[in-house]
């Protein structure tokens, strides 16, 4: 005899005979949990049947047509729904709608060639925001400070970058076309230092002007957000013109990593900044070398993986794992900071 087990709830004993009726009527699955009376054996519905050379058979109910028609056309077509729009209250369906169409949606729109590349990398921005707001959101961040920090920032570095051109008056980014090791010292002190600080301007907008102390893995949040945007801009630059220059498939790679991997490393980067700057804020005694660490650490990173770009990918995949790392090893101790600076 047989026990059916439903939610750890035994049903039963059954004989078997009794089990493989209810199985070939659809009151009990093959696949439903079975618990043999006299051993305790544990098994299936169908593979005790087996053992007693039982074959179990559902009875269909009806034909194709008299099925559908039990099932209904209201649930199969939920017209209810649709007309009284109670869809439109279901975030996760907007959400995935939005994620899984937009694409879609913008081949609608005529647009220049930089239009194009701007929408596809807003696209992988948003899913990249979506993915860090799951893992890191607290209940400071925001939706507007999130939009004004993504927009903010590439508009302070196009205005920087490309009207002032500013970052031609470093002097260590000629350094970065020299032979080892004074491209790293360029790539560190030039690109590095350069595009960290810059990236670092919205979050010390935010650190002044909030109205409480902000915890560091909501600066963290925003330092994703800060970096994704900086990538976001770069990849579009990079996109119109120097991957124009390349072979298709050098440029095609070059595209798609532009777009998900390389805006990533800047958002890690970006986030360890906010790591340091939070807690500045929160313990002011130490501020010099927290604001130290916040620029130095993220732009050693930065430099580094510049540097081995040119000649080793794998030191440069390294490096990168080395800032992931670190910012969530910064994360899981932070009580240990705050431990440590109280003192």
């Amino acid at each position: 005899m047989l026990y059916i087990v439903r939610n750890g709830k035994d049903y039963g004993p059954y004989t078997e005979e009794q089990v493989l009726d209810y199985v070939n009527n659809g009151y009990v699955v093959e696949h439903d949990v079975a618990r043999v009376l006299e051993t305790g054996e544990v098994t299936t519905a169908g593979d005790a049947l087996r053992k007693m050379r039982m074959k179990p058979k559902v009875v269909h109910e009806g034909n194709l047509a008299s099925q559908l028609s039990k099932i209904g056309g209201d649930l199969i077509l939920p017209r209810d729904t649709l007309v009284e729009r109670k869809w439109l209250s279901d975030k996760t369906l907007i959400i995935l709608a939005i994620v899984g169409l937009f694409p879609t949606f913008m081949l609608l729109l005529p647009m220049p060639e930089i239009g194009v590349f701007y929408t596809i990398a807003l696209y992988f921005s948003c899913i990249w925001g979506l993915f860090f707001y799951y893992l890191f959101k607290t209940p400071q961040v925001t939706l507007k400070t999130t939009i004004t920090v993504f927009f903010l920032t590439q508009l302070f570095v196009f205005i920087v970058w490309d009207i002032f051109g500013l970052v031609r008056f470093n002097p260590f980014y000629y350094l970065t076309a020299s032979p080892f090791p004074l491209d790293l010292i360029g790539f560190v002190f030039g690109v590095g230092l350069t595009e960290e600080a810059a990236k670092m301007v919205p979050l010390l907008v935010i650190n002044r002007r909030a109205r409480e102390p902000m915890l560091p893995r909501t600066m963290v949040f925003y330092g994703l957000m800060a970096g994704i945007a900086f990538g976001v801009f770069e990849g579009v630059q990079y996109q119109v013109t120097i991957n124009t220059q390349m072979d298709y498939t050098s440029a095609f790679y070059s595209n798609i990593a532009r777009l998900t991997s390389l805006p990533f490393l800047h958002a890690i980067w970006c986030a360890i900044a906010g790591y340091f700057i939070a807690f500045a804020n929160l313990y002011p005694k130490y501020r010099r070398s927290l604001y130290f660490l916040a620029i130095a650490i993220p732009a050693l990173l930065h430099g580094l993986y510049d540097t081995f770009c040119q000649s080793s990918t794998l030191l440069a995949l390294i490096v990168s794992f080395t800032g992931v790392f670190l910012l969530m090893t910064y994360l899981k101790r932070g009580g240990d900071y705050q431990h440590r600076l109280k003192k």
